[in-house]
């Protein structure tokens, strides 16, 4: 078996109180797949932090391979002193690595890499950062919760391109499709310590809960063990104590046993606050437009929208899911057309982009728009405490700044917000994002028993699945098409997966860039940067591979070799037809590029 690539050992980390990490050890190995599953705040950003080699734990050892190439994706990537995103991509480079490989990988993601970062949107920073970790081609990639506020096309384009490398990957993520697809071997990281499967995502949940049964078991076993003690040290020790000293003993290890054990972290308590029903038709929309500009956003586009119905809206960034949202519910009007709102509309809405949440202020003044100690929740006054439990929030917590929580911390914090106020329509953009995979299961049960109307955007397919009754797809050129089923049953129905844009030409640098006058045609197919940098290095690679073809082919020529040396013999032969199937490769690709680019300049 190959030497791990990392290997950590007895890993220990405390901040404040109870231990963070407490003895973990976790090591990946070439080419493996692994997962790491824990709650919010269970430590996993961390681990992977000390695995990148950017935090020091207190004790244990990390230890990485001599040679072998460590990329890191964080949640916030820092773009500072970047003044491009090809910038800051090509300063992920190492030497000798191939700096066509970041305008490639810039180019499929859809930037052109002369963005300036410090305006960047949540989805182009991510891309940027993705770029910057896949253009070395390292030996591991570690990636933290790489899907966030990508779209479904660029998510489905990412899980291909890691799919197909062969490097090894440590992933976060709390999108289940993405795991299940990409992963073979499963770390769970609970209450300090790391469990790990050698299978995938797939079968973690039903392994976890057996984990979970047997250990419930064992503590109501040691419940029974020790009160079963503590009656014989009531009744049955006079007159033997000193030759019963050692069961006296083993029964004060016991209650110590129980003291220390670390019960698993209980679930979310999300329950929406409802307003009396609404009428049976909640939107009706007959013919709506929206454009901006000459680009049709939204065109001749009509639904009727029931009480009761779970309809997502998905598509790339940028195709106007968005803008259709708030239309259909009254906050956009349509450039043409109707939209009419049915009777007794309670309408909540849960924000992305978390823009009303002041950094400075505290939990509790979020949650109570800093009046008092109470929760308006369904109309009714709530301690904020008691609320903030329901979220998994510690009673320490109230005072602390918004700013210094986790991702998932602020995930659950808007939903609380969101699901206090009463409502029979619910209006909920990307509500997965960042929260782990206990709440996300708590939230779409909460939404299977809401009684009124949710409409939501997301680009997480298991959630879609499980939880839509419909979805509308954007189609090209402004036109949107309701579908009924999650979001597997449209792929069915549509026959093809959604279309990503055209990515936008990378820069050249300035002694590549043609003269206007031999600037192709617009729409005319031109080699990517790919292609020509293939063009240009197949000559070198055949030429390395003929000299060799060359050198083994003069040493397979010794008449003696066989005789003297079999195994040698055989390894050369071996080289020598590798070598030979290369070059074979490398002529064919060399011959099809070259025809390429003589049909496009003679076109």
């Amino acid at each position: 078996m190959a030497p791990p690539l990392i290997q950590m050992k007895d890993i220990a980390l405390t901040f404040g109180g109870t231990p963070l990490l407490a003895g973990v050890e976790l090591s990946v190995s070439e080419s493996e797949r692994l997962c790491l599953i824990g709650r919010n705040g269970s430590g996993k950003s961390t681990l992977l932090k000390i695995a990148a080699g950017l935090v020091e734990p207190d004790s244990g050892s990390r230890f990485v391979q001599p040679g072998a190439t460590v990329r890191y994706l964080q949640q916030e990537p820092d773009f500072a002193g970047f003044k491009t995103t090809l910038g800051y991509v090509e300063a992920g480079l190492g030497p000798g690595d191939d700096v066509y490989q970041a305008r490639y990988l810039i180019e499929q993601l859809g930037l052109t890499g002369n963005e300036d970062p410090a305006h960047l949107s949540g989805g182009e920073s991510r891309r940027a950062a993705l770029a910057r970790v896949l253009a070395p081609s390292p030996d591991i990639l570690l990636l933290d919760e790489p899907t966030n506020h990508l779209d479904l096309t660029t998510i489905e384009w990412l899980e291909s391109e890691l799919g197909s490398r062969r490097c090894a990957l440590v992933l976060i993520s709390h999108d289940r499709r993405f795991l299940s697809n990409l992963s073979r071997s499963t770390a769970w990281l609970d209450r300090g310590q790391i469990r790990q499967i050698d299978r995938g995502f797939a079968k973690f949940e039903e392994w976890r809960d057996e984990v979970l049964a047997e250990e419930e078991r064992d503590q109501h076993k040691l419940d029974r063990k020790i009160v079963a003690e503590e009656h014989w040290l009531r009744y049955g020790v006079s007159g033997r104590r000193k030759r019963n000293v050692k069961r006296l003993t083993g029964l004060h290890e016991l209650r110590q046993q129980r003291r220390d054990y670390r019960g698993a972290a209980g679930s979310a308590n999300l329950a929406a606050a409802e307003a009396d029903k609404s009428g049976k038709l909640v939107i009706e929309a007959k013919n709506i437009s929206k454009s901006y500009g000459d680009r049709k956003i939204v065109d001749n586009f009509s639904i009727r929208v029931q009480r009761g119905d779970r309809i997502g809206i998905v598509g790339p960034n940028g195709a106007g899911k968005t803008t259709l949202i708030n239309m259909l519910t009254g906050a956009d009007a349509p450039d043409s057309g109707m939209i009419r709102l049915g009777a007794n509309i309670e309408m909540a809405t849960l924000d992305q982009h978390r823009e009303s949440l002041d950094p400075k202020s505290t939990l509790a003044e979020a949650l109570t728009g800093g009046r008092g100690d109470h929760v308006m929740v369904g109309g009714k006054p709530k301690h904020v405490v008691s609320y903030m439990k329901d979220f998994l929030f510690a009673q320490e917590q109230m005072r602390t700044p918004l700013e210094v929580l986790s991702g998932g911390e602020r995930g659950r914090l808007m939903l609380a917000r969101s699901l206090a106020k009463p409502s029979n329509l619910l209006v909920l953009d990307e509500p997965t994002n960042d929260l782990d995979l206990e709440t996300l299961d708590v939230l779409e049960e909460m939404l299977g028993d809401y009684e009124g109307t949710v409409i939501l955007i997301s680009h997480d397919r298991d959630f879609l699945d499980r939880v839509v009754t419909s979805v509308i797809v954007p189609e090209g050129d402004g036109r949107w098409i309701e579908y009924a089923g999650g979001y597997t049953d449209m792929l069915a129905q549509r026959g093809a997966d959604l279309k990503r844009e055209a990515p936008k030409s990378a820069p050249a640098p300035e002694a590549e860039r043609p003269s206007k006058a031999a600037n192709p045609a617009p729409g005319k197919r031109r080699l990517n940067f790919n292609e020509k940098h293939a063009l240009e290095t197949l000559p070198k690679t055949m030429a390395k591979l003929q000299a060799e073809i060359a050198q083994q082919q003069q040493r397979l020529d010794d008449p003696d070799l066989y005789a003297k040396d079999r195994a040698a013999f055989d390894k050369i032969s071996a080289t020598l037809a590798k070598a030979h199937t290369d070059l074979q490769t490398a002529e064919d690709r060399w011959l099809e590029l070259e025809m390429l680019r003589e049909e496009i300049e003679g076109a």
